[in-house]
């Protein structure tokens, strides 16, 4: 029987050759690969900085901070999403304030984010969910007529583009993810962009016990110069080791992308048509990257989405589901007293999602084999 993972990262020699390179230099930890690592991501993105950090739940934490969302600030964010991006704003004590999701899209519904708008609001959380972009124009609009700071969770959308920019490009934090299931993986860690330097002084500060001068500025000094700690920091920091896998993954990432959106293409093909399955959408003026090639099971299916991953899983194919409706988690549901049909777009894709495996190496057969058994158990 085949066994087809639901991802798998894309390494080649290179990666290892770099991370010994960087381990046989001595230089481990916030060296020359981080600082080199973030100038090709700023190349890629367009991003004027970038700052590499421990993991895009610390990005977005960090950007949360130097936007200066303190305690009962109110924050705007979809309510289908990871886990992550609720609990960013708690670790501040700040309210999260949940949107339901357009089904077309996954994302935020735009309409209804002025609807949650009140005195203590202070920010918005866009998701850039799957790889597909939010509507940042109307979101922008938004956040400019009420005063409002956006921060992009763009853990899923390195690559993806919204009206022919770059996520990460805008004058907004845009925080990214290296997890092994997004489209290039550092095994873990984060970024974030930003436009502002005085904002990415304080983002390199932060990340780094709150320190006035990195390590390899210290390094490359020449004169003795002590660090002195201003502020209240953290131990956010990405290792070069984890960098040097990045600068490798950086290189493949054009390449990456452009097989991604030529399999999502080809699951297209295939599974058009079939009555019981609502593909994933890309609208003119976005560019959808796929970091989860997500198909929603329709009411008139006659098997329910757990009982077709469970068959498609006996047949040696990993699957998850989208992700999560976060007001029907319990420990969320608990702490504010969400009811399930609060937000009833969310319920209906964390219940009906399923992610298809999709990664760099999966094979054309490999693929034929996913949509012939996805095929023949919708019609059993």
């Amino acid at each position: 029987m085949k066994r087809i993972p639901i991802t798998k990262p894309y390494f080649t020699y290179k990666e290892e050759k770099l991370v010994i390179k960087t381990i046989k230099s001595g230089w481990v930890v916030q060296g020359p690969m981080i600082e080199r690592f973030e100038r090709l991501f700023s190349g890629f993105t367009g991003a004027s900085f970038s700052c590499a950090t421990n993991s895009c739940t610390t990005a977005l934490h960090l950007s949360l901070i130097v936007s200066k969302i303190k305690e009962n600030d109110e924050v705007i964010l979809p309510s289908f999403t990871h886990p992550a991006t609720i609990n960013v704003v708690l670790y501040l004590n700040a309210k999260p304030v949940l949107v339901d999701i357009d089904l077309d899209t996954y994302n935020i519904k735009v309409d209804e984010v002025k609807k949650k708008i009140s005195s203590r609001t202070k920010a918005i959380i866009p998701v850039h969910l799957f790889g597909l972009a939010a509507n940042l124009g109307e979101i922008y609009k938004i956040a400019n007529k009420y005063r409002l700071i956006v921060i992009e969770d763009a853990a899923c959308a390195i690559g993806a583009e919204y009206d022919g920019k770059k996520i990460g490009s805008f004058d907004s934090l845009a925080c990214f993810s290296f997890h092994p299931r997004k489209i290039i993986t550092t095994g873990e860690g984060g970024m974030i962009t930003t436009n502002d330097k005085k904002i990415y002084n304080l983002l390199t500060s932060l990340r780094s016990h709150g320190t006035s001068i990195s390590d390899l500025a210290h390094h490359k000094a020449k004169k003795i110069i002590f660090p002195k700690f201003v502020r209240l920091g953290f131990n956010y920091r990405m290792t070069d080791i984890q960098a040097a896998i990045g600068v490798v993954q950086m290189e493949k990432l054009p390449e990456i992308i452009e097989k991604r959106r030529k399999m999502a293409k080809y699951y297209n093909e295939r599974l058009a048509g079939i009555d019981s399955i609502v593909l994933p959408v890309e609208p003119n003026g976005y560019k959808h990257v796929y970091q989860s090639y997500v198909i929603r099971i329709k009411e008139n299916s006659q098997l329910s989405r757990d009982e077709i991953m469970n068959r498609l899983q006996r047949r040696g194919i990993s699957t998850r589901k989208g992700t999560c409706a976060i007001h029907n988690e319990p420990y969320y549901k608990r702490k504010f007293n969400y009811k399930p049909k609060d937000f009833p777009n969310s319920l209906i894709a964390d219940r009906t999602t399923i992610a298809l495996p999709l990664f760099h190496t999966m094979t054309k057969e490999n693929q034929d084999y996913v949509v012939g058994s996805l095929i023949e158990i919708l019609c059993e």
